[in-house]
């Protein structure tokens, strides 16, 4: 089963499961302040539009993509002044338009690291000259691979991760042209897992 039929066959439950999440609101919040009042975000892996919403509930002008489809649906339903479309990030260069803000929270980490360059430097290419974008992800584990098909007991279903440092990530937005102007290391509360967080102006 692909990645997009995971979450297709999960989508309800994730939805429900990671709306209480408050990890990510701090360096949501960094981003914000960075974008112009009313710009444009591009939500790249939008998932359920939890995300989505909290930028339309601002101001902000969203459009969502997602490679699940039923994720786009729940997006739709919960947060629909976004414009929503099924794409994978490996394809973003088929979007036409540019937007003030690229947002990438805890989709990168589904790409294979040997990919994740390549695809930084479409979504640097996404944002507008003085744009900025923004990548969290899952933090690299001593000891452990840096990729890994892993299953999960809450579903009893495998998804694809990768893991990063936070100097990886400093490189790829670098070496695509992009300067870093705030990180953060942010342990989730549940202790599994240390989000690396990164913002960067094109």
């Amino acid at each position: 089963m692909n990645l997009a039929e995971t979450y297709d066959r999960i989508a309800e439950d994730w939805h429900r499961d990671h709306a209480s999440d408050t990890w990510w609101q701090e360096g949501t919040n960094a981003f914000i302040t960075h974008l112009p009042s009313g710009g444009t975000v591009l939500d790249v892996g939008c998932g359920s539009g939890v995300k989505s919403k909290y930028f339309l509930d601002r101001g902000f002008s969203v459009t969502g993509i997602d490679i699940a489809e039923k994720l786009l649906s729940i997006a739709r339903r919960e947060a629909p002044g976004g414009s929503y479309r099924q794409l994978s990030m490996v394809d973003l260069d088929q979007l036409a338009e540019t937007f003030d803000g690229v947002f990438a929270q805890a989709s990168l980490l589904h790409i294979p690291k040997a990919e994740a360059p390549a695809v930084v430097r479409k979504m640097v290419e996404r944002a507008k000259p003085g744009g900025h974008i923004y990548l969290a992800v899952k933090e690299a584990r001593e000891g452990k691979p840096e990729e890994a098909i892993e299953r999960e007991n809450d579903y009893g279903y495998e998804r694809f991760f990768s893991y990063y440092t936070m100097a990886e990530l400093e490189r790829y937005l670098t070496d695509a042209g992009a300067t870093v102007v705030w990180q953060s290391r942010n342990p989730n509360p549940s202790g599994k897992t240390v989000w690396l967080q990164i913002i960067a102006k094109r």
